[in-house]
């Protein structure tokens, strides 16, 4: 049976990048069932997803790699191909609220996100039930002033141990330090409970109840060293009025950050998302 690959290009704009690359599929027996590319006019760089099909039963990717850096070598292209079906070794960090977690595991049990729930890891201990309900290993590592750096590194050591290429902050309330979120830049998914770049940091439901709102939303982002700056993958928003409490606005925002962050690891496993600087390019 023909496997599905998804390519994905990155490199200096200029011309001839699509019939380049379209020439070296050819070459290589693979049919585009689906492409779609970008040219930034600011930083002048190129952008390419293309949804491959291969005409044999699969297809050596060394071979393939090795054929490709050789045809396209003049154009300086950053470049990955994977299955289409590849599914990620996953873990969710999380803290007391369990919403984006719950959502999570029920998207991934019902096929709708292809990922690998590799382990759960909270400075609570809140959702080790619901970790041992799912058969998920659940590692409660307890964080205060003291404890940071023994915390982290017993958490990099899971991370290592169970070879994770994704980590999702399901409303996990601990900053990462900036050598790990350097480390781990666009392997990390967080979801902020505001509309950013509007109400960054601590508490942002109280923060717009005292501006008086009349649109709440939640931002999934990649995680960077500047708190809530990272490149954002995806956005949503719901209209209130003034009648909403900071808890009416955090009941209504519960779901807000359900559906952003469940889409934004949705793009980022279909390998749709590209960093673009302080941006993204997003395939839709």
């Amino acid at each position: 049976m023909s496997k599905e690959y998804i390519l994905r290009v990155k490199c200096p704009d200029r011309y001839g990048i699509v019939a380049k690359v379209s020439s070296t599929l050819n070459k290589s027996n693979l049919f585009i069932l689906d492409s779609a590319h970008y040219g930034d006019p600011e930083n002048k760089y190129f952008f390419m997803r293309a949804k491959l099909i291969y005409s044999e039963n699969e297809l050596d990717i060394n071979k393939f790699s090795k054929f490709f850096d050789k045809e396209c070598k003049s154009l300086k292209m950053n470049w990955s191909i994977k299955e289409a079906g590849y599914k990620p070794n996953t873990a969710i960090f999380v803290s007391k609220y369990g919403h984006c977690l719950q959502d999570l595991i029920y998207r991934v049990d019902s096929g709708i996100l292809p990922m690998n729930i590799s382990c759960i890891i909270s400075n609570h201990k809140d959702h080790e039930k619901l970790a041992n309900w799912h058969k998920i290993p659940f590692y409660h590592i307890p964080i205060n002033k003291n404890n940071k750096k023994q915390a982290e590194k017993e958490t990099r050591k899971i991370l290592k141990e169970l070879n994770i290429d994704l980590i999702i902050l399901a409303r996990y309330m601990q900053i990462l330090s900036d050598q790990m979120c350097k480390d781990f830049f666009g392997q990390i998914i967080n979801i902020h409970h505001s509309f950013l770049p509007s109400f960054k940091g601590a508490k942002p439901y109280h923060q717009a109840y005292q501006k008086g709102v009349k649109i709440l939303g939640a931002t999934a982002h990649y995680v960077s060293s500047d708190l809530d700056e990272g490149p954002i993958i995806d956005q949503s928003v719901d209209r209130v009025d003034h009648s909403k409490t900071p808890k009416d606005l955090e009941l209504i925002g519960r779901d807000l950050e359900s559906i952003t962050l469940a889409r934004a690891v949705k793009y980022h496993l279909e390998r749709r998302v590209f960093i673009n600087n302080s941006k993204t390019v997003i395939f839709s």
